[in-house]
């Protein structure tokens, strides 16, 4: 994998530098030990995470697209059940879906500015984890810090990909937009294609880089236990879209 420039030392890491995992991943993981160096990146993170989900919110775009959902299931109970019911049940059956509507207003804001970013967080201490168990079961010697620090410095890459999606969605004025080939699907429809994502690639190719550099995992081990946790991830999030697709026609 080559070797590591003579004044490179460990230990040697901050928030400053997290632009080196998009120019120089090797030399950024050389840095990388057993501490807990990536304490403040980690903050950084997640605080840029609430920033691209507030600014997702105040575009105003979720919401227009659950009262378009709203508007759309108030006229079909009119249409439908106008004639069968009496008056009273009819406006309280529509009060209970403009009340829906409002409740999953509120969870598509707290799910831009908080779901995401613990989702977030919650991820990679659990790819740690997973790591760290991986790195005992060959024998060798499991830095818990080390193995984070991989993951939140390669996490940077799911920053931009959000950014990237941010973007699309400002430009096109809609929210069903993704970094994934899910995007050639219909608007709404689920689609196995999103599982692959350039920056869902990316993140996983830069922590077995990490892996391999620091010397936590064979090149092979380390492979190996990245394709296995990315094909769970996908399929995790395939499932995830053909459930709420199950749900919204249910």
């Amino acid at each position: 994998m080559g070797s590591v420039p003579a004044q490179v030392k460990p230990g040697e890491l901050s928030v400053r530098h997290a632009l080196m995992v998009f120019t120089s991943p090797r030399e950024l993981f050389a840095r990388v030990e057993d501490t807990g160096a990536y304490g403040w990146a980690l903050v950084v993170l997640i605080a840029l995470f609430i920033l691209i989900g507030y600014a997702e919110v105040q575009t105003g775009l979720i919401e227009r697209s659950i009262d378009q959902r709203t508007e759309g299931a108030l006229a079909k109970i009119e249409e439908t059940q106008a004639h069968l019911i009496d008056r009273v049940e009819l406006r309280d059956r529509m009060e209970d879906v403009r009340k829906t509507g409002e409740f999953k207003k509120l969870l598509a804001r707290l799910g831009g500015v908080v779901f995401t970013p613990v989702y977030m967080l919650a991820s990679l201490l659990l790819i740690a984890s997973i790591l760290y168990s991986a790195v005992a079961l060959t024998g060798r010697k499991p830095e818990y810090h080390t193995l984070m620090s991989i993951c939140v410095y390669a996490a940077f890459i799911e920053l931009v990909g959000y950014t990237v999606r941010l973007a699309m969605v400002i430009y096109y004025r809609t929210t069903y937009v993704d970094t994934s080939l899910g995007l050639l699907a219909a608007p709404g429809e689920a689609s196995p294609l999103v599982a692959i994502d350039p920056f869902r690639i990316w993140f996983w190719v830069l922590v077995v880089l990490g892996l391999i550099v620091t010397r936590q995992l064979s090149r092979r081990v380390a492979v190996a236990s990245c394709v296995l946790m990315a094909l769970v991830a996908a399929g995790t999030r395939i499932g995830m879209q053909y459930a709420m697709k199950a749900q919204a026609l249910g």
